[in-house]
Formats: structure tokens, sequence, C-alpha cells
């Protein structure tokens, strides 16, 4: 393997569907599905695989973050082949107006499927920017500083086109973990599981989902780090809390 002198230990990641009864009714591995020599973020952890979700046509969202790709997988409840049907994010099957690489998503978490009408998604990602690469080329990190970022974009399947609607910097680069929700209220809501540095800390953010976001709400946490945040209607059966 490029890189790597004789025998390299590769961890990759697996999908396994079980039905009622506890037999495994469908399942689905990267080695079968991509090249191990596209390791982004080193080895052994090849694709570091963090979310999984269903779409609209019965198949699969996988967010993978060390390939900083998110890839749709041919699941068709059950019945899909496993096919990778496109990858979205660097060096994937997608263009982004501009070809500007700095806008895609970089060692990604938590991607959330706000809309999903036929081949049209809006899909936010939390954008940690592990080796983003600016639009020169450089990859971040040594020589230019890494940042975060909440994210949501337009997805055209047909097109093979991401536009960038939204984002928003809040001046931090939080290198792993975190979350993003859009709030039925239109604003969004996302988590930094260390936004500063190696110190055990998290912070919480809504913001208005407007071209200069305005922070409506924060929430600090010390002593401990927060991988993903959730808002919940409340913890009592027929109460709903005011938001």
């Amino acid at each position: 393997m490029p890189g790597y002198p004789g025998t390299t230990s590769v961890l990759g990641d697996a999908l396994i569907d079980v039905d009622p009864t506890g037999n495994v009714a469908w399942a689905w591995s990267g080695f079968d599905h991509l090249d191990v020599n596209r390791h982004l973020q080193g080895l052994p952890d090849w694709t570091h695989s963090n979310a999984v979700v269903y779409t609209s046509d019965g198949n699969l969202l996988l967010s993978m973050r060390h390939q900083s790709w998110v890839v749709k997988i041919d699941y068709q409840d059950g019945a899909g082949a496993g096919d990778i049907l496109w990858r979205l994010g660097q060096d994937g099957d997608f263009s982004i107006p501009g070809g500007d690489s700095s806008q895609w998503f970089y060692g990604q978490h938590y991607p959330s499927l706000i809309t999903n009408e036929g081949t049209q998604l809006t899909l936010a990602i939390w954008d940690n920017g592990n080796f983003r690469i600016d639009s020169s080329g450089t990859a971040c990190g040594a020589t230019v500083a890494c940042y975060s970022r909440a994210s949501i974009f337009k997805i055209d399947e047909n097109a093979k086109s991401a536009d960038l609607l939204w984002q928003n910097l809040p001046g931090f680069y939080s290198y792993w973990g975190g979350s993003i929700d859009v709030l039925t209220n239109g604003n969004v809501e996302y988590d930094m599981s260390a936004p500063f540095g190696y110190t055990l800390a998290s912070r919480v953010l809504e913001v208005t989902q407007t071209a200069n976001p305005q922070v409506v709400w924060q929430l600090d946490v010390s002593g401990e780090n927060a991988y993903r945040a959730y808002r919940i209607p409340s913890l009592y059966p027929g109460v709903a809390w005011q938001q």
C-alpha cells in the first residue's frame, strides 16, 4: 500500500440490517466498494463512518469522516445490491459552484436530511474541517489554519451539483464530534464537541438561518465533551416545552 511498508492493518466499516428475529437481512462492507488506497487521515482507521441516514427512496446515506464523503448506498429497503450510487464531497461525483474546494466539508459529522423531494435533497452537515483544502489546493494544518462551520447544502442528484445554501463560521476549529439540525422555527442548532482544542469543553449554539447569522441561544459545557446535542420537545408525555 502506498506510503506503508510491508503488511498494514486497515479498519473499515460495515452496515448490517438485523430483522426482528435477530437474523441478518442485509449487509454491506466498505471493503467491497471503496479503494483502500484513498486514506485521507492515514491508516489503520480508513473510513471512520459516524452516521447513517435513511432516504425517501429507500436507500442510505453514510457519512465517512476519514474519506470526507457522504455516500449514497443502494439499499432499497433491503433489496439493493449495495452499490455506491454517488459520493458527495471533494473528489467525489458532484460539482460545487466555482469549483472552490474550500466550500466542501471535511472530516464531517452528523449529516441531517432536512428535505428530500425526489432527486432534490437539502442536507445540513457539521463540517469539522480536518485537512480542509483551500482554493489554492493547500490542506489546512501546517501553514493554513483549519476552521469548522455549520453548513447546509442543496443537492441535485440528477445534475450532480451541490450548492452551499448557508453557512455559519463560529470562529473555532472543533476537530472532532459535533451535530447539526434545523429547528421548526427555521433556526439552526449545532454542537461543537471540542471548540477549544483538547480542553474538556463544548459549545451548543442556536443561530438564525440568515446571511449574517445571529446567536439566539448558547450553552457552554465545561469538564466534558458533548459529542452531539439534540433539541427535544419534553421529557414528559403530553407536555411540550416552549422553544
